[in-house]
């Protein structure tokens, strides 16, 4: 439910208002609007009568939101969200590339990797350090130490890191060491992983489950942001579906139906999604004209030699290629790539 408050409501009535809500055992959260305030409830299992609130002194009007999602959705917060990441901003107009391998292997690959990408313009560096993999026997990560040397790559570079929270037991270390908390699409719908990360307040990225629903991506979204982290923004990186010309298909519809529906930001990761070098870069280019906030790219010097997903990781070379290509797409489109805030830490 959404409570309406009139544009010229007292301070004490807004705190009626949320006393009410609290009386019920629910959540409140207050919304400031340009007019006026909302407050948005949560926590209800079954539909609120809006004469609980209407009839309140500076209310308006109680309106109810039908969808599940409510934190989620645009119904709670009109504006889109804008994360501090390091010294970027994600969500606004400017585009953010994430880009690295896909799992920390030793000190010199990582270095050699961060040292490429940031050159060639990207904004933040990924590396797996726990990885989950389908095959017991595949390279599972270097965990701990596989932090640390992302540490590392980030205080030689300056770009934030991204890495993968595999399970509870993990999640200390990385959020210890990351800047940027990945949930995987295996994980999409861990929701008891996902109430511990809520609880946090470093950056989420949520990557969609493997079959999910856009509905479903949003009610994980929901996970963290009801347990009171705001910092959340999802991760396209392909769907299953019947193609056998590509790992999974990648759905850039859902990008344009992800920002009309919710206000998180949405990066799309098509080395995941096609699992094919050569067809990185076009669905790279493709995401950015459907309007993604940003991108994660896989990047190798030595794909042959990669422990993980070495057929999708583009050479740094080509990773340049694209970044110039991503460049020229988002100029054509009034938007350019992320440089850092001034005066941020």
């Amino acid at each position: 439910m959404l409570i309406l408050m009139q544009s010229d409501h007292t301070k004490k009535q807004l705190a009626d208002v949320l006393a009410k809500v609290r009386k019920l055992k629910l959540q409140p959260h207050v919304i400031p609007g340009k007019q006026s305030v909302a407050v948005g409830i949560t926590g209800n299992s079954s539909a609120l009568d809006p004469h609980l609130f209407d009839s309140l002194p500076g209310v308006r009007e109680a309106v109810r939101v039908s969808r599940p999602y409510k934190l989620s959705g645009r119904d709670f917060k009109h504006e889109d969200t804008i994360i501090p990441i390091g010294n970027y901003r994600l969500g606004g107009p400017d585009l953010i590339v994430i880009a690295g391998p896909c799992a920390v292997e030793s000190e010199e690959q990582m270095l050699r990797i961060a040292h490429a990408v940031k050159k060639a313009g990207a904004q933040m560096l990924r590396g797996g350090a726990f990885k989950p993999r389908t095959s017991p026997y595949a390279f599972q990560g270097l965990g701990k130490k596989g932090l640390q040397l992302l540490a590392k790559a980030r205080k030689e570079t300056g770009l934030p890191i991204v890495t993968e929270v595999l399970d509870q037991r993990s999640l200390d270390d990385v959020a210890e060491y990351a800047d940027v908390l990945q949930v995987g699409a295996r994980n999409m719908q861990n929701f008891a992983l996902l109430k511990e990360i809520g609880k946090l307040r470093k950056p989420v990225m949520l990557k969609r489950g493997l079959s999910a629903t856009l509905d479903e991506w949003l009610m994980s979204a929901e996970y963290l942001l009801s347990e009171g982290n705001k910092n959340v923004f999802l991760c396209e990186r392909g769907i299953r579906a019947f193609s056998d010309h590509a790992r999974n298909t990648l759905d850039l519809n859902v990008v344009p139906a992800v920002k009309e529906l919710s206000h998180l930001p949405i990066i799309v990761d098509p080395s995941h999604a096609t699992g094919v070098r050569a067809r990185v870069a076009p669905m790279a280019r493709a995401a950015v004209a459907a309007g993604a906030h940003g991108l994660m790219i896989e990047v190798h010097d030595r794909p042959d030699q990669a422990l993980c997903d070495g057929p999708q990781a583009l050479h740094p070379d080509d990773f340049a290629i694209l970044m110039r290509d991503i460049a020229a797409i988002g100029a054509a489109l009034g938007r350019k790539l992320a440089t850092p805030v001034y005066g941020s830490k």
